[in-house]
């Protein structure tokens, strides 16, 4: 392993122990290669799950997240591993939404960071939250801004999905 994954403890591991437990410990990270440049770095989970907090049920998303980073990054197999771990987390949608980011932030101290989550209808009704920060005092402060504001002006026809 070279500097830039050295500490990384998940990629690579010959055996992998999937978590039904929220777990933000999990989360490493690795030193990027670039902080001189401004690139956005995403990710989807198209199969997160969570347990509403009153019923119990499952809910289904697609988790979208987008960040610019600064100094440190975060490694995927520990980000998959701890999504993974939401699987029998009760918390609402927004909740879900905020707590990753919140966790992703406290991780790595990104530029600019925006989770959306889009699930899937129960009882006839689709939850779509979004939340966005960027770095106080810096130009991405009011890039956030922006970005909340406009983030879904076009929405997408909901056929099921």
């Amino acid at each position: 392993m070279g500097p830039q994954t050295r500490g990384l403890t998940l990629l690579g591991s010959k055996t992998t122990v999937y978590s039904d437990r929220y777990t933000p410990a999990i989360l490493e990270t690795f030193e990027n290669r670039h902080p001189e440049n401004d690139y956005f770095v995403k990710f989807n989970c198209p199969e997160f799950t969570s347990l509403c907090p009153i019923t119990g049920q499952p809910d289904f998303a697609t988790i979208y997240i987008s960040y610019i980073p600064d100094r440190r990054m975060v490694e995927s197999k520990s980000l998959k591993l701890y999504l993974f771990g939401f699987r029998n987390h009760g918390a609402f949608h927004e909740d879900c939404v905020n707590t990753i980011m919140k966790d992703l932030i406290k991780l790595m101290a990104p530029r600019y960071i925006e989770v959306w989550g889009r699930f899937l209808p129960r009882g006839g009704l689709s939850i779509d939250p979004y939340a966005n920060y960027g770095r106080p005092t810096t130009r991405w402060e009011e890039f956030a801004r922006q970005r909340l504001l406009m983030h879904d002006l076009n929405p997408e026809r909901v056929d099921n999905r």
